[in-house]
């Protein structure tokens, strides 16, 4: 009895390891047959999106800060004595040059005008009495009946006479630009602000009294500052050359872009000692007075033209990395390798590369989630990436950036 236990259980041991064995064997069978179907007898190569690098014109742009200013501003001072009958003008509004603004009690200037008439008049009278005694000398002192002092003296008392009419007509002149005075106009079209006097107060020529503030804001000019080592930075990449009426972009404070485009004036010649920096000037239009005297914005312009340049989507680039702005190439062996380049300036959705890219290359958009489950150095199926066929692609273009914005 302990034999046939003995050989009854090396049998059953027989048993269940051929059993294994045929297990084992057809477990193999069934997992070479999916891995005979991809080429050279592995899994197909992941697809990503790729776009061929060309080079280009493009303008090397930049975004500066920047103060709006009015292109002109007047301060309205009164220009005679006297106290504000009236205010003329709604605070606030446009005015037209020209147009009357406030009212100076005129009564003293009017009174000092009539005086300077009399006194033309009073002036008048004598110069005829004197040219008429001129006149009677003239025959007199011919015929030697009246001595030639006397002739002369008639002749210098007309002289008198004329010059002290001329200084009273110069009088009435004075009295009526003062008593014009009186009445305070617009020394320049544009928006006024809030009055600095009100009726009844006394205001004076001798202080230059500041009676309001007139400013013309459209258009309106942009004070920028740039460094001066930011300046010689783009010229040098465009090998010199600069755009002194380059258009200009406006950025507000809540991000929006105003809807009107202005253009660089000037660049100054002078660097500030103090801070290193450039003033640049630009005149943009305001008609609906988007901005304001004084408003800080931010602007976008194309200092310079970089006349080959490569243009990349923003999502193919992942900056700031331990090895600088980095983005992926794919080979001529399909294989992506990453490739440090260098960044000019922003293009809307999309980067100017300056160096590290060649004309004709490969540079991977899209895929880069796929990358991140396989070993280094697999080959990838490159296919063409275009920006309006990826953007219904919610489900495959979206997380296909996520690895480079999370980079980033």
């Amino acid at each position: 009895m302990r034999l046939d236990h003995s050989t009854l259980s090396l049998t059953r041991i027989a048993a269940g390891t051929l059993m294994a064995v045929a297990l084992l064997s057809a477990c193999g069978k069934k997992d070479a047959a999916p891995a005979a179907g991809g080429p050279g007898g592995g899994m197909p190569a992941p697809e990503v999106g790729v776009i061929t690098t060309k080079f280009e014109p493009v303008s090397l742009l930049t975004e500066l800060p920047a103060r709006a200013e009015p292109v002109r501003t007047a301060q309205v001072r009164a220009r005679v004595d006297g106290v504000v009958l009236k205010r003329l003008f709604t605070e606030g509004s446009e005015v037209k040059q020209g147009q009357s603004l406030f009212q100076i009690d005129p009564a003293p200037y009017q009174a000092r005008l009539a005086a300077a008439q009399a006194d033309v008049g009073s002036a008048q009278a004598t110069l005829n009495q004197a040219t008429a005694q001129a006149e009677r000398y003239k025959p007199l002192v011919e015929a030697n009946a009246i001595s030639k002092q006397e002739y002369t003296n008639a002749v210098a008392a007309q002289k008198q006479a004329e010059a002290a009419v001329a200084a009273a007509k110069a009088q009435v002149r004075i009295a009526q630009i003062n008593s014009g005075y009186a009445n305070v106009y617009a020394p320049i079209s544009g928006r006024i602000g809030r009055a600095l006097v009100t009726e009844g107060a006394l205001v004076s020529s001798a202080q230059a009294t500041e009676m309001a503030l007139i400013q013309q804001n459209n258009p309106m000019y942009l004070n920028i500052t740039q460094s001066a080592s930011e300046l010689q930075r783009l010229r040098k990449q465009a090998g010199g050359g600069s755009k002194n009426d380059a258009p200009v972009s406006v950025i507000l404070d809540d991000g929006t872009e105003l809807a009107t485009r202005g253009r660089l004036l000037f660049s100054d010649v002078t660097v500030d000692p103090s801070t290193g920096q450039v003033t640049l000037r630009a005149q943009v239009p305001n008609p609906d007075n988007a901005l304001l005297p004084g408003q800080y914005v931010r602007v976008r312009l194309a200092q310079a033209q970089l006349p080959n340049g490569i243009v990349v989507p923003q999502q193919a680039v992942t900056r700031g990395g331990p090895q600088g702005d980095t983005l992926m190439v794919v080979g001529a062996d399909n294989k992506p390798t990453p490739r440090t380049v260098k960044i000019g300036s922003q293009q809307g959705a999309n980067w100017i590369v300056t160096d590290g890219l060649k004309e004709g290359e490969r540079v991977m958009v899209d895929g880069f989630q796929k990358l991140q489950m396989l070993p280094p150095g697999t080959p990838v199926k490159a296919v063409s990436w275009a920006p309006a066929a990826a953007a219904p692609a919610a489900g495959s273009g979206a997380p296909a950036a996520a690895p480079a914005a999370a980079a980033r």
